[in-house]
């Protein structure tokens, strides 16, 4: 298919009702946005699941859909996690942040998308997963929470549970917010403009790499400096979004541990090694690492890869850092992507 061509799509919204939470919380009325590109055939066998990025709304990330994820041979679920401003967030909801025991989980995002997949497409096993970032988080706790569901997962650029130096990045990106003066303890009072701007300056440090800075690539892009890169690309990016939201989504990859997950699920309230949850998915398996992840270093995706029995790990070689898992502009990576999806596709 023609990678500049754009398929033709519906956005839809599933209403769940009052849904209880991981955290003990109940969301009233909670809602998911979903985008749908093709359609099921007859069988009900090739469903695609493809859940957010931080931050990210379907627009942002279903340039995918058509260069990787033909939707010709798919039916592919665009789902936007909880807190992402689309489905129920902290910006169009009762749903609070972590300061008054608010905490969405991946769990959370699970169940809800089960749900969608079962009651509005009717269907009881997935063909694929597909997610980068915290799209791969969810991918990982699907594929342990419900083996039986899910036949294949490629997880991109991220891990099943949240490294302590991750944990650390995340962290300056929501003291960054909450030093703003808006911010009063609980709720912001105003725009938190400072904080944004020094949110933006520490993604755009984490999400490429030093080759990407080093070799001008965001001169490439027509951006005069660094400085202009945040200011034109970054900072927009962020100052969209709602900032409650923003620290929804902090929370939710801050609390991302399959172990957890599955112990919670076991109902023993007991956290499960990352390696025996890990050893629980049944589906074939693909990770893929970029080179120059500074938030998901190959090393780390690796060692989750060996736990899952039968999971081939790739290394992609990219500066992009990060955005190796999204080359939305970059056509060597996502034949990268695209080679090595078809190979589990048909595997």
């Amino acid at each position: 298919m023609n990678a500049a061509a754009s398929p033709p799509r519906r956005d839809e919204t599933f209403t769940l009702g009052d849904l209880p939470l991981a955290c003990g919380r109940l969301l009233p009325q909670a809602r998911l946005a979903y985008r749908v590109f093709g359609e099921l055939n007859a069988a009900r066998s090739n469903l695609v699941l493809y859940p957010s990025s931080y931050g990210a709304w379907p627009e942002d990330i279903d340039w995918v859909v058509g260069p990787i994820l033909d939707p010709a041979r798919f039916c592919v679920l665009v789902v936007s996690q909880f807190g992402n401003g689309r489905s129920s967030s902290p910006s169009n909801s009762p749903m609070g942040l972590a300061e008054d025991g608010w905490v969405i989980s991946h769990a959370d995002n699970v169940a809800a998308q089960q749900r969608l997949i079962r009651e509005v497409f009717g269907v009881e096993r997935l063909a694929l997963i597909y997610g980068w970032s915290m799209g791969a988080q969810q991918a990982y706790h699907w594929a342990a929470l419900e083996p039986g569901a899910v036949e294949r997962i490629c997880c991109l650029c991220g891990t099943a549970r949240t490294t302590p130096h991750n944990r650390l990045f995340l962290l300056s990106l929501r003291q960054a917010l909450t030093a703003d003066p808006a911010w009063d303890g609980r709720r912001f009072r105003a725009t938190p403009e400072q904080g944004l701007r020094t949110f933006a300056l520490i993604y755009a440090s984490w999400a490429a790499s030093q080759p990407y800075y080093r070799q001008g690539r965001h001169e490439a892009l027509g951006y005069s400096s660094v400085d202009d890169y945040v200011e034109r690309s970054w900072l927009p990016a962020y100052r969209r979004h709602d900032p409650r939201d923003l620290l929804a989504m902090l929370d939710t990859w801050l609390a991302n541990d399959l172990g957890a997950a599955v112990g919670a699920a076991r109902g023993d309230g007991r956290p499960m090694e990352l390696a025996a949850a890990l050893g629980r998915i049944t589906a074939r398996t693909t990770v893929i690492a970029g080179s120059h992840d500074l938030y998901f270093p190959p090393d780390d995706c690796a060692a989750e890869a060996a736990c899952i029995p039968g999971a081939r790990f790739e290394r992609l070689e990219s500066v992009l850092g990060h955005r190796a898992g999204n080359p939305r502009d970059a056509p060597r990576e996502q034949a990268l992507i695209r080679a090595a999806l078809e190979h589990l596709c048909h595997d």
